[in-house]
């Protein structure tokens, strides 16, 4: 539930899209791309979308890694590419074919100036083979190479005239860049520019079986390049998939952003308390918990389907807990015994997550802010009735929205006459090597007795 994303409709496009194409082209990669791409403009995240295309297509492992790449590319430039095929298009095109479009663009033109996985007119020669795979798009084949080639010859007249718009100089939505100008008058640019990056890779290295020396010179043998960013942090130089890092299937480590291993430390757990993580899945704060002390943990989620994720990192990790499916903010479940420590990581707009999940941007709508803060308000009030005398309740976040961030933490405190403690507040994702962790929000309360 850490995640709540903007709605969950039906996608308008099948996930199967059986071809002649093989699975090691590039026109097999972008048309699986777009056929998420679409998915995600009718509600569903990207990682959904994207499972559900490598399921119905049986997608090769090569093929994932392609498809992924390119889908990510393009939701962190979806209003660029929009808007470029706005300028270049008599009319709008039917949506797979926009989306084939969208997902093309940004192979052409990386908007954050790195280079070009693909040669350009290799790019439009499989956008256009992908087009004429399809059945819904077959028919748009020559408008596809016609658009793709307009904006190869005309690039600098296109980029300058889509450039004259917010949202496509910045890649959001325009009450986005209002809201991130609002809140940081200073940074808004910054962290607008920061969102765009694609996040690093980094580790939780569990202090059960080894310590981050030991673990960085482990690594050093392996060949991988890596920096010690906090207490249990290492961030590689390199992302590389999980199957390939060292010790991570005995359960060394743990993908895991900086920002987040500050919660498990911030609780101040000791050994034999009974501690609670609301809105628990996929697990990874959970599992922090129990690296660095034994306590009796129930690990809280309102999706059952989400709770199975907590399990599997539990088993890779060999810890336990206590999993129970219910709302955080019923109290049907609860047996009426306190709890020493109450991990609340609630639901929120996800907006200081972008980097990671650039699809966000476009799931959310600016009414959301609202909806989910009084939803996140209501988990508090009820979780800190929960909380035993002395005991403590962390507070996250993972908005860059006051709404849902400080001012809600200080109307909770407010409200419920709780002593906050010293804890980090907002921290900004503003990039580079001291900034690089997500845009999380704590905010630690003590019940006094």
């Amino acid at each position: 539930m850490r995640e709540s994303h903007h709605r969950d409709l039906k996608p308008r496009v099948q996930t199967n899209f059986q071809s002649e194409l093989k699975q090691d082209s590039l026109a097999f990669a972008i048309l699986g791309a777009a056929t998420a791409a679409v998915q995600v403009q009718h509600g569903t995240a990207l990682p959904q979308a994207l499972a559900a295309v490598f399921a119905a297509n049986d997608a090769i492992p090569q093929a994932r890694g392609a498809i992924q790449d390119i889908g990510y590319r393009a939701m962190r430039q979806l209003a660029l590419s929009d808007i470029l095929i706005g300028l270049m298009a008599p009319k709008a095109p039917e949506p797979l074919v926009q989306a084939l479009l969208s997902v093309a663009l940004p192979l052409m033109h990386p908007a954050d100036g790195s280079p070009a996985p693909y040669e350009a007119f290799t790019v439009v020669d499989q956008a256009v083979t992908a087009a004429a795979s399809h059945p819904d798009t077959a028919r748009a084949k020559n408008m596809v190479n016609a658009l793709l080639r307009r904006f190869l010859r005309e690039k600098d007249a296109l980029l300058d005239e889509a450039m004259q718009q917010p949202e496509a100089k910045y890649n959001y939505p325009q009450w986005w860049i209002d809201a991130v100008i609002t809140a940081y008058p200073k940074q808004w640019e910054q962290l607008l520019a920061a969102g765009n990056e694609p996040p690093p890779l980094t580790l939780r290295v569990n202090s059960r079986r080894t310590n981050v020396p030991d673990y960085l010179a482990r690594l050093a043998q392996a060949g991988m390049e890596a920096v010690r960013i906090g207490a249990y942090a290492v961030r590689l130089a390199r992302p590389v998939p999980v199957q390939q890092i060292p010790g991570f299937a005995e359960g060394e480590v743990s993908v895991q952003d900086a920002g987040a291993q500050l919660a498990a430390p911030l609780l101040d757990v000791q050994p034999g308390m009974r501690v609670l993580d609301a809105c628990a899945a996929p697990g990874g704060k959970t599992c922090h918990i129990l690296e660095l002390t034994d306590v009796n943990l129930t690990a809280l989620d309102a999706d059952p389907k989400r709770l199975l994720r907590v399990q599997e990192n539990l088993e890779r990790l060999q810890l336990q807990a206590t999993l129970q499916a219910a709302e955080a903010q019923a109290d049907g479940w609860w047996d009426g015994q306190p709890f020493d420590r109450i991990l609340a990581d609630v639901p929120c707009t996800a907006s200081g997550i972008v980097r990671r999940h650039p699809d966000i941007r476009w799931l959310r709508r600016k009414s959301d802010t609202r909806q989910l803060a009084t939803l996140s308000s209501q988990i508090l009030d009820n979780l800190w009735k929960m909380l035993a005398p002395n005991g403590k309740l962390l507070f996250v976040t993972c908005s860059l929205w006051p709404q849902e961030s400080e001012a809600q933490a200080a109307a909770f405190a407010v409200r419920n006459r709780a002593t906050r403690l010293d804890a980090p507040g907002q921290m900004l994702p503003l990039g580079g090597a001291e900034q690089d962790h997500d845009g999380l929000f704590y905010a630690l309360f003590r019940k006094d007795a």
